[in-house]
């Protein structure tokens, strides 16, 4: 059961001067990573996979510090990754517990080629800081469940 994160929110990439894979979270942002604690905290993770971008890595490090794992840059989750790669990845058996954080682009991409069929209207959504919970079977998927966003403090994400 892999879990396909959109990274949290960074910020205007118009108004930011440096190289776009330097984008860090916005405030907002770094609420919605915290969020990731509380919206994961039930499902079992094994890896923790991210696109190469700051906004990315930052979405995903509350979440493999509290879980005690080093993140994996990859960059097949990069903005300018093949959604075909994407797709792949998501149905190898090495990611069945995997964390996989990347960009709108991509991910919507891949969504629609793994889940689309499945979703009339607007209901196939990848919002910053929302995950995908995707069952598996035997190469392809058997289920998919939508987690929206959630931005929390520092001190309310976890397990108390």
């Amino acid at each position: 059961m892999p879990y396909l994160v959109r990274h949290a929110h960074a910020g205007n990439k118009r108004a930011w001067a440096g190289p776009d894979s330097a984008r860090p979270l916005s405030i907002a942002g770094r609420q919605e990573a915290h969020g990731l604690l509380t919206r994961l905290r039930d499902y079992p993770i094994s890896r923790i996979l991210s696109s190469p971008s700051v906004r990315c890595l930052q979405t995903v490090e509350p979440l493999a510090q509290r879980r005690g794992h080093r993140v994996e840059s990859a960059d097949v989750l990069g903005v300018d990754a093949d959604p075909t790669d994407l797709v792949a990845l998501v149905l190898d058996p090495a990611t069945a517990r995997a964390v996989l954080c990347s960009h709108g682009e991509l991910i919507g991409a891949a969504l629609t080629r793994l889940v689309g069929e499945r979703f009339e209207g607007d209901s196939l959504s990848w919002p910053k800081g929302s995950t995908w919970v995707l069952k598996v079977t035997e190469g392809r998927i058997e289920d998919a469940r939508y987690l929206p966003p959630l931005r929390l403090q520092g001190s309310e994400a976890g397990y108390y």
